[in-house]
Formats: C-alpha cells, structure tokens, sequence
C-alpha cells in the first residue's frame, strides 16, 4: 500500500541549552559534506568513513547524530545538482543557511512514544546524556495521532528538531493510508492570475435513473475561487519600491547609476527585514493550500491542463506578442501555477482522488455548447459564440476539459470542426476511419478511467439514487390535520 507523508511540528517546552550547543556543529558537518557532493557529484564509502571520524574528533557530538548529518548533507548536495542541471541555480556551491536536527530511531524515545496513548514529553540523546523535554500538543497532531491508534497511520522513526524564531519545534513524520473510496464526482479546475475556475459533476447524477427523473441535476456547478495573486504581486511590488526609494536615499553612494543603487539598496540588511516582515510567501502558501482543500475535499477524478516545467515563462513568450507591459509579466511570474498542482496531488493522495491532465489546445476559445471557436468580446472575460450568446472564459476551460474525458468527446472528435485540427489531419494524413473512432487530442488512459467509473455507477430500481423518492421527513403520524393530509395507511408511521 502506498502511503502518504504528513508532518506535522508541536512546539516545544523549555527545551534544553544542549540544543542550541549542537545547532552550529550540525550545520558545519551538514554544509561540507553537501559542498562536496556537490563538487564531486557523490560521496564515496572511503571518504564517509574518513568523515567520520574526523567529525567525531572535532565536535562532542553522539554518534547518530553526526550519521545523520552526513546523510542530510548527501541528500542536499545531489538536490543542488538536480537543480543546477535543470537552470535553476547559478551558484557554485550549495548555501546552508539553517538545518534541521534529526533524531534516528535509536537517539529517541521512539517505541514508549509509539506505545503511548498520549505522547506528551520525550528523551532525546544529547551530549552529557538522555534529556527528557514536554511538548505542547495541538489538535492537528491529535487528528494523526488518533489515525494512528486506529492503524490508520504510521509514526517514522526519525524526529525531526527546528529552531524558527528563537522557538524549537519537534516534527513528527505520520506515513498516512489514503482512503478507499469509488470516486462520487468528477472536478475540473483551471488556474488563473487571480482566481481557480472549478467545475463539478457529479457521477451519481449521470446515472440514466437520475437524469431522466430530472435534469437539473446534470448541469455541471461552475465557481470561482478567488485567490488574488496578481492583485497581492502588484501590491507588494509597490511596497517594495517605496522602501528602496526611501532607502536610496539614506545610502546615497550604494551606486552609480540608479539601477546599481537600487540593486545595492536591496542586499541590505534593513530591507531584508522590511521585506521578511512582509509575509508574502505565507500568505501565497495558505492560498494554495485553501484551493487545494476545495477542489480535493472528496473523492473524485480531477482534471487539469497539462503544462510545461515553466508555465509562466511560456505565458510570457506568448503575451509579449501582444501586450509588452512589464506589470504584466511580473504578475504572471508571481502566480504559482505549479505549486498549486503539486498542493493538489498531494491532497488528493490523502483523500483518495486521482489527478489527470489533458491538453490546454483551445480550451477557452471553443463554445462548450456548439464546439464552435470563440470571439472576443468587450472585455478579457467576456466572449461571443457565433450562435448568439455570451459566455465566460473561465467556465469555458473547465467545461471543455470536462468534455474531452468523456467517452462521448472521443468518439464524436468534439473539436474537429476547428480549421488548425483540420489542417493538422491533412498534413498527417490520417484516415477518415482512425478519426472517427479516436479523437487525437483526448488521451485513452483518461477516457477509460472515465469509462471504468461511469461504468460501475448503474442504478436500477432497488438502488434509484433519488432523494425524492424515500420516506418524508414530517409523517402524519395519524392527524388528518383538517383534511389537508390524508393518514397513514396500515401501521402508525413512527416518530422520527
């Protein structure tokens, strides 16, 4: 069974003055170890053991603990290769700023923790012995721990120790079985600068019992999420520039020109401050993890475009053709696209939900309805279908995502009539048959999975799925109540 990590940090109370004595020779072993990693692409078994016992003979640390630095500092140098590989650093060695402290199974009071009903002080191997420290417990780590009494979840082995504003946490790592559930509906959502398109439909409701007693309940619920990060960027960029135009005064000799003073202005430590004190990067997080929950708070088969490594440098190239505002493309750089995809795969892990991707060809250009392309209206948001009405982008993506897993979009080729689709099966020179059977632009791994559910979801007239149909909330109970109801037949309906 695949599990699903979940950590979660309780604070601690009065923790030792040995902890704040190992930080620093932590950090040392953690940072040369991952500096030669990272310069020699690996760390050999003759040079770990070498290592080794040099650590030990120059700091007074136990054993396990210099192991597990070590390890955190392999582990950190292949990470800042992978990202050197991939363009996203230009540094020549790795920076370790602050490490965390991990406890091995061993270094720990791990099996009277796990023995425990309620965890609430643990002993940590320090150096001059075992350390007993209490640990203020919260509801969050109570909802783990109690999935763990229920075999629900596992505890790791390895504690993890952190200092964040002179205040040390210990994090418990909880290795969390996904449910299993049948998927109840199907999600689309599509993310924007400002806010995430959601569309829901349910499967129950597609069941040809339930759509032929009433229709209404077919049509697919369409909102939005606001989560204003263009506005937030352009806010916080204005902030910032007001600072360094404040700062560019008290430091006039930083620079030459303006461009090398404010870029001076920005390396000091006041506006680094400033700019910590801001809580930018925390308030992006707590909006990505409030879509997140949305969109995967139960079992479903999620679908979203698929994008590339870079989307924001993609969006940039393509809007640079139209639009050369510098704003612009600072907002769109700002707009976590990625992170909120990944924040959603990991939720759906938990709940059980499965992600899939299809393609972003034409999926707010193309009428939902008449499979026609779209024109442009009075504004951004706002586009006209040939056939006469008017309809939002925004629910465009995500209803023609909710078209192309369908079994029907495929053998129908819903996006056919588009000229570029046209021209493209010419020049592939794809029979007329293949066509016909298969659209293109849909992958089969989608359709089936789509298929499989809508499959297994049949009712019939033991199981109807109508909520119309089952006994009323308020029995007559025997009151005629002035021949406005008639009573009962037979047996006294029971109270409720």
């Amino acid at each position: 069974m695949e599990y699903v990590r979940r950590a979660v940090a309780v604070e601690l109370e009065r923790p030792p003055p040995e902890l704040s004595a190992i930080e620093e020779p932590y950090r040392k072993i953690v940072e040369e170890v991952a500096a030669y990693v990272a310069e020699r692409g690996r760390l050999e078994k003759e040079k770990y053991k070498e290592l080794y016992r040099r650590f030990r003979e120059l700091y007074p640390l136990p054993s396990q603990l210099i192991q597990q630095a070590i390890n955190q500092g392999i582990k950190i140098g292949k990470s800042f290769l992978e990202l050197k590989r991939n363009g996203r650093v230009h540094k020549p060695r790795p920076e370790v700023r602050r490490v965390s402290i991990r406890f091995a199974k061993d270094s720990w009071s791990y099996k009277k923790t796990v023995g425990s009903t309620a965890p609430v002080k643990l002993a940590l191997s320090l150096p001059g012995g075992r350390r007993k420290v209490w640990i203020k417990l919260h509801k969050r780590f109570w909802l783990y721990w109690w999935k763990a009494l229920r075999k629900e979840a596992e505890l790791a082995s390895t504690l993890i120790l952190k200092r964040r504003r002179n205040k040390w946490y210990a994090v418990f790592v909880f290795d969390v079985a996904p449910k299993r559930e049948s998927p109840a509906e199907v999600v689309a959502f599509d993310v924007n600068e400002n806010s995430v398109a959601v569309a829901r439909v349910s499967l129950l409701s597609t069941v040809d019992a339930v759509a032929q007693w009433n229709r209404q309940y077919v049509d697919p619920a369409v909102y939005l999420i606001r989560t204003d990060f263009g506005r937030l960027a352009k806010r916080y960029k204005a902030v910032r520039n007001a600072k360094l135009e404040e700062l560019k005064h008290k430091y006039p000799f930083a620079g030459r020109d303006e461009e090398e003073r404010r870029q001076n202005v920005a390396d000091t430590r006041e506006f680094r401050k400033f700019v910590r004190r801001l809580r930018e990067r925390r308030r992006k997080e707590a909006r990505v993890r409030q879509v997140a929950r949305e969109v995967a708070k139960s079992p479903a088969l999620i679908i979203t475009e698929e994008l590339g490594k870079n989307p924001q440098e993609e969006m940039i190239g393509v809007e640079e053709k139209r639009v050369k505002k510098r704003e612009l493309r600072h907002r769109v750089k700002q707009t976590p696209f990625r992170r909120i995809l990944r924040a959603v795969e990991d939720k759906a892990a938990e709940v059980g939900s499965a992600v899939f991707y299809v393609s972003s060809f034409r999926n707010s250009k193309v009428c939902p309805i008449h499979f026609v392309l779209l024109k442009n209206g009075n504004g951004w948001h706002t586009l006209h279908c040939p056939h006469g009405h008017v309809v939002d982008r925004d629910a465009t993506a995500v209803l023609n995502m909710l078209w192309k897993i369908t079994p029907e979009g495929v053998v129908k080729g819903v996006w056919l009539d588009v000229k570029e689709i046209g021209k493209r099966l010419k020049k592939e020179i794809v029979p007329r048959e293949a066509v016909r059977k298969a659209n293109p632009i849909i992958p089969r791994p989608i359709v089936h999975a789509a298929w499989a559910s809508l499959k297994a979801l049949k009712a019939s007239s033991q199981w109807p799925a109508v909520l119309a149909r089952a006994a009323p909330m308020t029995p007559a109970q025997g009151a005629d109540e002035g021949g406005t109801r008639a009573p009962p037949h037979g047996a006294e309906t029971p109270a409720l």
